[in-house]
């Protein structure tokens, strides 16, 4: 391991900049949602560095690392740890140039992330609450929220730019093109401005893209079918089953079209069978995933039957929902694709896709069909559903529809998409929105009762299919 004295001396001078500027509004970002992750020490070090900076200014002057061990009354070591912090979590990078007696570092601070994408980063927000607890959690995201606008109470009567000002057409050209030079910086210039900061990307720290790269022939797969579709793709199969370059070089020669093309479909379907090959037949951790705090709405204990139901929803993974439902029985590769392919591409979030199952499940008869899956996941991502509780609401909403379209795949007909659902149909408990109903499964007598009644129907239709039709038309 490598000791601080061999990185850093008191003696090394240092220049402080900032990647655009910092407001007044950061502080309170990095004091309730970095501090309790890096330590008061750290922040510390981030908000000495920011005072060096000239106000409204983007440079300081130099000085030596001593002068920052007696301001701070911190020894070097000390320093030179929180620095690493400070890099590791996306705060602060770091440039170093040796001379032959002494080195000279420039500390290039970041602007830290908005409250909504820590909160919804999804490995901060997790250690975050993990760190303070469910209570603070709470307190830290009603701090950095507020209440949106009824835009229902208020029309907007705003005027645009072309409503107010007019135009001198006649005399723009001849100041466009002056224009255009008194605001061309020059080289080594840069305006001021502010810079957002940037999300931490947990790559894997073994994959190499450029091996990757290196290892694909020219004649079997040009580089141009690397699209950055395809390297995200790719960087997130990675990240999500463990796939080093060398790995994932064979995984994509399986997916290469006749048009020397990467197949995304076929990319992701090489990349879940070499993890269950790998690991034994089991699952991928992607639909083990559950509900992302942020998008959790049950912060206090549940007490009614819904909010309980929210809860469990937010609580469990889209793979032991299944098994749920199964009665603890692993479900089949074929549900799992299914699932995975719907948080895959429509990314929706695992308690959503829990809120999806059980609403399709209960309109298919305990199957999970593809086409009907995708066609609900494709309107709720529309609709850019995000909560458990939304996704309850949407579903109530759309039951009439959802109904339609599950109807037509069982009867296979294009005109059956227009009848009316059978109104014995299954419905999940929660539709009715009755904290006092004990289950969502009828009993085994009206289980009875419905099938020979579905049965007498069958019967009639062959016998009798005009008559049953115009019966069923009323």
């Amino acid at each position: 391991m490598t000791q601080h004295w061999q990185e850093l001396l008191p003696i090394d001078r240092y220049a402080v900049t900032a990647n655009g500027l910092l407001h007044d509004y950061d502080r309170k970002v990095l004091t309730f949602l970095y501090q309790p992750l890096i330590g008061a020490s750290c922040v510390s070090l981030y908000m000495t560095l920011w005072a060096e900076l000239e106000e409204n200014r983007l440079w300081s002057e130099s000085h030596s690392h001593h002068s920052l061990m007696n301001f701070m009354d911190m020894n070097l070591k000390a320093i030179y740890e929180n620095r690493l912090k400070l890099e590791g979590i996306g705060l602060l990078k770091t440039f170093v140039k040796k001379d032959e007696e002494r080195r000279s570092f420039i500390y290039e601070l970041q602007p830290p992330l908005t409250p909504e994408q820590f909160l919804s980063d999804g490995m901060l927000n997790i250690y975050l609450y993990r760190k303070i607890g469910k209570s603070q959690f709470s307190r830290v995201k009603r701090f950095f929220s507020e209440r949106t606008m009824h835009n229902t109470e208020f029309s907007q009567v705003t005027k645009g730019f072309q409503d107010v000002f007019s135009s001198a057409h006649l005399s723009v050209l001849s100041f466009e093109e002056e224009t255009k030079q008194d605001t061309t910086l020059t080289d080594g210039e840069r305006f001021i401005g502010r810079s957002e900061g940037n999300n931490i990307m947990a790559e894997p720290s073994d994959f190499n893209f450029d091996l990757l790269l290196a290892g694909l022939h020219e004649n079997l797969l040009t580089r141009s079918a690397f699209t950055h579709q395809v390297r995200e793709a790719v960087k997130n199969l990675s990240f999500l089953y463990g796939i080093d370059a060398l790995q994932m070089k064979n995984i994509v020669i399986s997916a290469i079209t006749e048009n020397n093309e990467i197949d995304l479909e076929e990319l992701r379907k090489s990349a879940r069978d070499w993890y269950q090959f790998e690991h034994q037949d089991k699952l991928p951790a992607l639909i083990e995933r559950t509900q992302p705090l942020i998008y959790q709405t049950s912060n206090k204990e549940p007490e009614t039957k819904e909010e309980k139901l929210i809860h469990y929803f937010e609580t469990t993974s889209p793979l032991q929902f299944l098994r749920d439902k199964s009665g603890g029985a692993e479900p089949s590769k074929a549900d799992i694709k299914i699932i995975e392919d719907v948080m895959f591409q429509q990314k929706l979030n695992p308690g959503v896709v829990n809120v999806l199952i059980d609403n399709v499940l209960q309109k298919t008869d305990m199957k999970l069909t593809k086409n009907y899956v995708e066609k609900i996941a494709s309107h709720w991502a529309r609709k850019n559903i995000k909560t458990v509780k939304d996704a309850m609401e949407l579903a109530k909403t759309e039951h009439r529809q959802y109904a339609e379209w599950a109807e037509a795949k069982k009867i296979g007909k294009q005109t059956a998409a227009k009848r009316k659902p059978i109104r014995t149909e299954m419905i999940p408990e929660w539709f009715n929105g009755d904290d006092k109903a004990d289950t969502a499964k009828p009993s085994k007598k009206d289980e009875k009762q419905e099938l020979k009644k579905l049965e007498i129907e069958a019967m009639l239709k062959k016998l009798r299919p005009h008559e049953v039709e115009e019966h069923g038309e009323n």
